[in-house]
């Protein structure tokens, strides 16, 4: 299904900028790099990772009007609404930074066999985000800074009529000094997020979105073996 990434001006319904969809090429090579940059990333010390992700709550919280700006030409949300976003999505990722290395630590478990029992929390690899409109910064907040702080890289698609928001949270976790490939923007189609969940490189896929969007994406998930976390529907009018 083709779609068009572009700034929508919710008041007017005036299409002011468009962004080209990623070629098939670049889709494969966004990919490729993000499953070789879980390599390395993985086995950076967390508590590196979790300065990483502190300076980017810091960037959050310091650009927080220039991102309500966005977000209230992007989708209507009014700038007071916005900055309370940005602030919430700031408090998540110094949440995790915080929280991470206690969370990610071994826990022994009880056994009575001879030896030891451990439950451990280790990275698996590259993992896709499909996020909505209604939220652009918490909603990727809190799936890409927990999955940061355990090592994962993030190849992130946002909604369609987000564009200027993605790439403003692309922009500060490479300012927070993100290694290249650890977190990646995709404008993608419907056919590539469904390629990209195919891909034997890519170990799993969040998607907070409709009943329908999930159906598709828990089906597509099942049959390559993937892990999934799906958020859908809602009670608000």
């Amino acid at each position: 299904m083709a779609v068009t990434y572009r700034v929508q001006t919710p008041t007017t319904d005036e299409v002011i900028e468009t962004f080209p969809t990623a070629t098939t090429e670049e889709i494969e090579n966004t990919v490729i790099t993000a499953d070789e940059a879980s390599k390395s990333w993985g086995q950076v010390g967390i508590e590196k990772r979790a300065a990483i992700v502190a300076k980017a709550a810091e960037l959050f919280d310091a650009r927080k009007r220039d991102l309500a700006e966005i977000i209230a030409e992007e989708m209507g949300k009014p700038l007071v609404e916005g900055i309370e976003e940005a602030e919430f999505a700031a408090e998540i990722f110094k949440y995790y930074a915080d929280n991470g290395p206690n969370f990610a630590a071994d826990q022994e478990i009880p056994t009575n066999s001879a030896g030891r029992a451990m439950i451990r929390r280790l990275p698996i690899g590259a993992l896709l985000g499909v996020m909505p409109w209604n939220f652009p910064y918490y909603q990727v907040a809190r799936f890409a800074a927990p999955n940061l702080m355990l090592g994962n890289t993030i190849i992130l698609k946002h909604a369609e009529i987000c564009p200027r928001s993605a790439l403003a949270i692309s922009q500060i976790l490479n300012d927070a000094g993100l290694p290249q490939g650890v977190y990646n923007n995709v404008f993608a189609s419907h056919d590539q997020i469904a390629d990209m969940i195919a891909n034997p490189r890519i170990q799993g896929v969040s998607l907070t979105g409709s009943e329908r969007a999930g159906a598709i994406i828990g089906a597509q998930a099942g049959k390559n073996l993937k892990k999934a976390v799906l958020e859908l529907g809602g009670s608000d009018p």
